[in-house]
């Protein structure tokens, strides 16, 4: 996002170290979700995580699994919307970290909307907390779903 003429990024701070590593993530206005939070699993290194969060988004696209379409049907919400839980996994799908999450939303009249969430920007801002996993998860395509789920087999 730019504000001002100056690039901003989400900023993080790692809260334990060692082996296994729990960060929080602070996304500021304007910042895309998934790409942000993709990017930075990227240049974590990270090959599994769990994380969960709060905030608000100005606009959100959830997706919702058609399973005699094999695809995620788009709905988009273009209004403000307080995020009421955000949970999503991390794992390697080849050699690439892939952010699997889920969303429920607040509208202003207190009803909600949830579903898969395939982007959304932040307003005003967006808090998430990271665990980062012992052992690696890998992903696998799945001919029946044709989704990469997780394979613990791996």
């Amino acid at each position: 996002m730019v504000v001002e003429g100056e690039e901003k990024q989400m900023r993080s701070k790692e809260l334990t170290s060692g082996s296994l590593r729990t960060v929080v993530l602070i996304f500021d206005q304007g910042d895309e979700v998934v790409s942000e939070l993709s990017r930075f699993a990227q240049e974590a290194g990270l090959t599994a995580a769990s994380f969960r969060g709060i905030g608000a988004f100005s606009d959100v696209v959830l997706g919702y699994f058609d399973w005699e379409q094999k695809e995620y049907r788009r709905i988009p919400l273009d209004e403000q919307v307080e995020v009421t839980g955000l949970l999503g996994d991390i794992a390697v799908e080849g050699v690439t970290p892939k952010v699997h999450a889920h969303v429920v939303v607040g509208r202003s009249d207190g009803t909600a909307a949830a579903g898969h969430l395939l982007e959304a920007h932040v307003r005003p801002t967006l808090e998430m907390v990271l665990e980062e996993t012992p052992a690696e998860l890998r992903k696998r395509h799945d001919p029946e779903t044709g989704l990469a789920l997780i394979d613990v087999d791996a």
